[in-house]
Order: structure tokens, then C-alpha cells, then sequence
């Protein structure tokens, strides 16, 4: 038994060692790179963004893997871009690519029998190529009109088999390709948000409270001269941990909330005689109807408060909100 122990342990560190190997060897790989991002980079980023098309990226295998997410990465951020696959781009697919396009290929040995079949039909219609490959005296790579080197030293199988510090290593050149546009395009996060709104980050960026604040009747609030016992009822009956205290144009006096009902009970208050005005938090926190919800969520974290009252340009109650609103909307 102990010597099953011992063999489990040194299997443990060695499939810790394995794992570690790998992460140092694609580190490297990926860290070298830098090099790499030199003036073909920059005329592949010019011919992007003189693109009247689209980028339209192919790779075949575990390249067109990565050629599909930095397609995808590119579309996201702002340089419209989609994946073809080589294989079937000689079965009809190359009419998806027009005059007005860039194409990035990418091959690890510049010499993918898909890619170079079609070669000749790219060159016809005049369009930029971008190459990535790992080997710049490649037909792809001579033949391409920018060619960014990401060879690498050595792949992390440990066999050499296996596309592993290559795949990684163009995958973040692609990475570094799109943001490099999306800087120079001036891309920005609400930008992001639109092309993401089904994203939390779409909801976080897109949604304004009043997407989602309760309104009309289901605002709670009672005057300003009502007894502290019909505030009880309508934070009851809304059942939202609190009350507006309003006068008689609406305007925002106070707020009574689930806190304030502890403390009131702390202090012995008679219920049946007491006035909400008496018990009530003035000067509460209130924030304008078009905030973003996200904004309203970093008030409440900060004053550490689980509900808003919203008002309008004259201070009247237009909305409430409280925590469970954000987190029903998927913004927190």
C-alpha cells in the first residue's frame, strides 16, 4: 500500500513537472514574438485598415482552429473579419472573398497544400496577403505581400508533433494584430458592448436603470406627514426593503428602509404614534433616471446600500431600484 502511495506522489510530480514544461516553453515561444512585432507588423496593420472589406483569414487544421478565433477577435474588435476554410474555399467558398478584402493565411510551414492551391486565385483578384507563418523562405510567406514570422523554437510536445508553442505563439500575434487596429480605429468599450449585448459586458455597458427600475404603482412611497405605520404597509406591499418619503409634488424627502426599521425597533419607538418623518433617512443617496445600471451598482457597493430611489431633473420619484434588480438583469 505504501509503496502505491509513493508511486501516486511521483506520478503527481511528474505530471506537475510535464505541466510546468509546457508553460515555460510556450512563455518563451510567446515572449520571443516581440521581435516579430517590427515593420511588417505595421504594413500589415496599414493594409487592415485601408480595408474597405472584410479580413478574411484561412488556415487549415489546428491553424484554421486559431485563424477562427482571431477572426472572431478581430470581427469583436471593431475590423470586420471572418474564417474560410482552404479545403472547402476551392469547392466555391472563394467567392466569399472580394477585391475590396485583406486575406490573412496561416500555415506553421508555409508549404499547406489547401492554402497554396488557391494561391493563384488570391494573387488574381489583387487583394493584400497577410502571411503568419514559421518559416520565411516558405512559398507562402515569399509569395505573400506582408509575411510576420511566428516560428518557434521548439513545439511543447515533447515529441515535436504535436502544433503547441506554434499554435500559441500565432494566436497571440492575431491577438496582438486586433488590438493594435482596435487602438488605431479608436475602438471603444461601449463600441464592444454593441457587438456584445448579449454579453455581461453588453448589459453592463448598454443597460440604464431605467431598463429596469420598478415605476408607476409599483413605487413604493408614502408622504412626508404619514405615521411611520403606512410606511410599514407600503414597504409591505411593494416589497422592496424600503419606502420613498415624499411631499406633495413628488419630491424626494427621505427614505425608509429595512435598516431604519432595526434601528427604530433598537431605539423602542412607539409604532402606533410615531411618524415616518421622525424615523426616516434624509438625505439618501437618489441618482438621475438615464445612469447606467452598472454606475448605480458601484454607488450601491461603495455606500453600501442594497436600493436607489430615482428622480428626474426636479428631484420627483420616477423609479426605485434595488439590488435584486441588478442581479435579475445579469449586471451584477
Amino acid at each position: 500500500m505504501k509503496r502505491l502511495e509513493k508511486t501516486a506522489v511521483k506520478d503527481v510530480r511528474k505530471l506537475r513537472e510535464l505541466g510546468l514544461a509546457v508553460i515555460e516553453t510556450e512563455a518563451k515561444a510567446v515572449a520571443a514574438l516581440a521581435a516579430q512585432v517590427d515593420e511588417n507588423f505595421v504594413n500589415a496593420c496599414r493594409h487592415m485598415l485601408a480595408c474597405s472589406g472584410r479580413i478574411v483569414v484561412l488556415g487549415m487544421g489546428k491553424s484554421g482552429h486559431i485563424g477562427g478565433k482571431i477572426a472572431a477577435t478581430l470581427a469583436s474588435t471593431g475590423s470586420p473579419a471572418f474564417f474560410v476554410h482552404p479545403g472547402e474555399a476551392s469547392h466555391g467558398d472563394l467567392g466569399m472573398i472580394t477585391s475590396k478584402d485583406v486575406v490573412i493565411a496561416i500555415s506553421n510551414s508555409g508549404e499547406t497544400e489547401e492554402i497554396l492551391t488557391i494561391l493563384p486565385i488570391i494573387k488574381r483578384l489583387n487583394v493584400p496577403l497577410i502571411a503568419l507563418t514559421g518559416s520565411p523562405s516558405s512559398t507562402l510567406a515569399t509569395s505573400a505581400t506582408v509575411h510576420i514570422n511566428v516560428g518557434v523554437e521548439q513545439e511543447a510536445c515533447p515529441l515535436g508533433l504535436a502544433p503547441t508553442s506554434s499554435t500559441t505563439a500565432t494566436l497571440a500575434m492575431g491577438d496582438a494584430l486586433a488590438v493594435a487596429l482596435l487602438e488605431a480605429r479608436g475602438f471603444t468599450a461601449d463600441d464592444f458592448a454593441h457587438s456584445h449585448p448579449g454579453g455581461r459586458l453588453g448589459r453592463r455597458l448598454l443597460l440604464h436603470i431605467s431598463d429596469i427600475m420598478h415605476t408607476g404603482e409599483g413605487i413604493p412611497a408614502v408622504a412626508y406627514d404619514a405615521p411611520l405605520k403606512e410606511g410599514l404597509v407600503e414597504m409591505s406591499k411593494k416589497g422592496l426593503g424600503m419606502t420613498a418619503v415624499v411631499d406633495e409634488q413628488r419630491r424626494v424627502m427621505g427614505v425608509f428602509t429595512d435598516g431604519d426599521l432595526r434601528r427604530t425597533l433598537d431605539h423602542g419607538v412607539d409604532f402606533h404614534r410615531a411618524m415616518i418623518a421622525d424615523v426616516m433617512t434624509t438625505n439618501c443617496k437618489t441618482v438621475d433616471h438615464d445612469i447606467l445600471a452598472a454606475e448605480a451598482l458601484q454607488i450601491m457597493e461603495s455606500s453600501k446600500i442594497n436600493g436607489l430611489l430615482v428622480i428626474d431633473e426636479n428631484n420627483k420619484l420616477v423609479g426605485v431600484l434595488n439590488m435584486h434588480d441588478l442581479l435579475r438583469a445579469g449586471v451584477v
